[in-house]
């Protein structure tokens, strides 16, 4: 089993130290956002995976093969901050991860996210997005994130189980993720 973090400190102590640090959750929780503060704060570079190994310009999605291999070359590299959920691929990150941090917000709050990014990213490509792909929202991405918790979360938790030790942090609100920021922030 991996180990959750529920201290606050014991949680910023672990990031400040990290080298590796994994950000998942479902699509519009912030991981993002999240990923680039962290970035900012720590001096470890950002990895979106929507622009690193998923999409190609013009919504074009990546051959699976080459997508692998880019995420396995990035994986073994010595610093990242790498945002993005793909529990297919978590076999290729986890092993190199020294902590995750798990954006598990309610899926309303995801819903907004995601909207609000629509609405500010509207005919433009978002900067953690691959070139050329104007924010969209449709029918399926809407059904992907009304069913995260019963699909993805699952199979979230079923990977993270296989690693133990690894220090976990939950989210489980845009509050919790500002506290933590704050602690970074002031080195507490």
């Amino acid at each position: 089993m991996p180990r959750y973090l529920n201290n606050w400190d014991e949680a910023a102590a672990h990031l400040a130290s990290a080298q590796r640090i994994l950000v998942v959750g479902c699509s519009g929780s912030g991981k993002s956002t999240l990923s680039a503060q962290l970035s900012e704060r720590l001096g470890l570079p950002h990895l979106a995976m929507d622009r690193e190994f998923f999409w190609l310009p013009g919504w074009k999605l990546r051959p699976r093969q080459e997508m692998l291999a880019l995420i396995s070359k990035a994986a073994a590299g010595e610093c990242w901050i790498m945002d993005g959920t793909s529990p297919k691929t978590l076999p290729l990150r986890l092993p190199r991860t020294h902590v995750v941090i798990w954006m598990r917000l309610p899926r309303w709050v995801s819903l907004r996210g995601v909207f609000w990014r629509w609405f500010t990213y509207w005919k433009k490509t978002r900067p953690d997005m691959a070139d050329d792909c104007p924010e969209k929202v449709d029918l399926d991405f809407l059904r992907y994130i009304w069913n995260f918790e019963r699909r993805d979360a699952v199979e979230i938790e079923t990977q993270l189980a296989g690693h133990s030790n690894l220090p976990v942090l939950v989210l489980k609100s845009h509050a919790e993720t500002a506290f933590l920021l704050a602690k970074i922030k002031r080195g507490d």
